[in-house]
């Protein structure tokens, strides 16, 4: 599911400097080395910007999409889904810091379960895929340059990993940060790393083409390609879903999920009026005065995992067709340059959707799947949950949810929002919770060994730090 983006804001009148501004982003991305085609999507949509485009869809525009395939009505046979797995290579979109949970390094890297990390429990799903279906299953990384040299040094204990030297990831773009009043290069000599920013997940597409891992795929003869985010380990290799797509037909598809209450600031896919298109609606294309339907999860009740499938050969040739432009809906992000400054000079990040491809294809498709293929993690409490035994974790790196439904976790930001605050009041790791409905921690708690959650659970802020004892029955 999208996330991350805020709410579209009232822009001041820009007064763009036109060519001078574009040529100066320009020229800032070719001293940096930034690939020539990710030049070229950054100039596309620094133009739209300058025509006024918001990337705004209104609710009247659209319709709910309500009725998609569901993969538990899908009959794909065994042959069928192994063969399909067989041409289909896996994406992780590993680009994250984890900067809202307090992290430096690439968030995949945090341990989850036994010591093992995203990446690990990652691994043992594509191996365990590999061994089951007999298929060569490439794993690749999208990594960012915060992320790359962690993330390999972290696979260098896989040497077998790699396979038909297709190598093991592949590095998203940069673009500079543009000054709202006038869409220049923003300048920030306090720290120059700032001024610089990733174009959303979208940049998927320009990066596979501009590393030529797109062309390599193709050449080796892989066909499909399954996408998902690092911090989701849910979406493992599915054959299943391979099988389905390629029986399909279609050039792209989405994971979908129903939507519930908790689900209301994710992105979902709604047909456009016009032209009876798949479109990707995320937070940031809707208006202020739009966001209730929005987030109504009764009128557009399905939302977007992040979760995509894609047919490598017609994204080639899509992209070759349209010059390496493949045309995502614009995203206008209102930032300040420093976004721990609120006082910081105000910016606009140039932003796409990966999602957002399924307008760009016709006859993109979506599947319905169940909850067990979107686990993300974004924050601490998501972390606990999937630490705790809601969760067991197969041989085969699979997670099976033990409680149904999950309990709803809310851990008191000012103490446990950070991996360091949080390790330091879980210093045993995570309570039982598989028999909890909700546990709610007001104030400084830490939690010794074997503490049980059962029912509905609140701690109030004690004043000072308090200790749940080892053995302790919370209920």
């Amino acid at each position: 599911m999208s996330r991350g983006h805020s709410v579209p804001q009232e822009f001041p009148r820009i007064e763009p400097m036109s060519d001078q501004g574009l040529a100066l982003a320009q020229q800032k991305m070719i001293a940096a080395g930034v690939a020539s085609q990710a030049i070229d999507v950054f100039s596309h949509y620094y133009r739209q910007l300058e025509q006024g485009v918001t990337g705004v869809i209104a609710e009247d525009s659209i319709e709910p999409l309500t009725d998609p395939d569901l993969l538990d009505s899908v009959a794909i046979s065994d042959e069928d889904a192994a063969a399909a797995l067989a041409k289909t290579v896996i994406i992780k979109l590993n680009g994250g810091l984890g900067t809202s949970m307090g992290m430096d390094k690439a968030k995949s890297l945090l341990p989850v379960r036994g010591g093992k990390s995203f990446l690990d429990i990652i691994v043992e799903q594509v191996v365990s895929a590999r061994q089951t279906y007999g298929a060569k299953l490439p794993l690749i990384f999208m990594n960012s340059f915060r992320t790359q040299d962690d993330t390999l040094a972290a696979l260098s204990r896989y040497p077998d990993l790699e396979v038909d030297g297709l190598g093991l990831d592949f590095l998203q773009n940069s673009e500079p940060k543009l000054r709202a009043d006038d869409l220049t290069p923003v300048e920030w000599p306090a720290d120059p790393t700032l001024e610089w920013c990733p174009p959303g997940h979208g940049d998927l597409y320009t990066a596979l083409l501009a590393s030529g891992v797109l062309e390599r795929l193709v050449a080796a003869g892989y066909r499909y390609a399954s996408v998902s985010n690092s911090d989701n380990l849910g979406a493992a290799p599915n054959a299943r879903i391979a099988g389905w797509f390629a029986a399909s037909g279609a050039p792209y598809a989405a994971e979908i999920c129903r939507r519930t209450a908790a689900d209301r600031k994710g992105g979902h896919l709604a047909i456009r009026k016009a032209d009876q298109q798949l479109i990707l609606r995320d937070t940031a294309q809707t208006s202020a005065e739009e966001m209730h339907y929005f987030t109504d999860e009764f009128r557009h009740p399905y939302f977007h995992t992040n979760n995509l499938w894609f047919d490598l050969e017609l994204l080639a040739k899509t992209l070759a067709e349209r010059n390496g432009v493949l045309g995502l809906p614009l995203i206008k992000n209102a930032k300040t340059v420093d976004p721990a400054d609120s006082s910081s000079t105000p910016v606009i990040q140039i932003e796409s959707a990966m999602g957002a491809a399924i307008e760009v294809f016709e006859g993109a498709t979506a599947i319905g799947v169940g909850r067990e293929r979107f686990l993300p993690v974004k924050t601490t409490n998501d972390l606990l949950l999937l630490q705790s035994d809601v969760y067991e974790v197969g041989a085969d790196g699979l997670l099976s949810r033990v409680a149904d439904p999950a309990p709803l976790v809310d851990l008191d930001s000012k103490y446990y929002k950070t991996i360091g605050k949080f390790a330091e009041r879980f210093p045993a790791g995570a309570p039982s919770l598989k028999q909890a409905t909700s546990l709610t921690v007001r104030g400084d708690w830490v939690f010794e060994d074997a503490v049980v959650v059962t029912g509905a659970v609140t701690l109030a802020d004690p004043g000072e730090r308090a200790t749940v004892g080892s053995g302790t029955v919370l209920s």
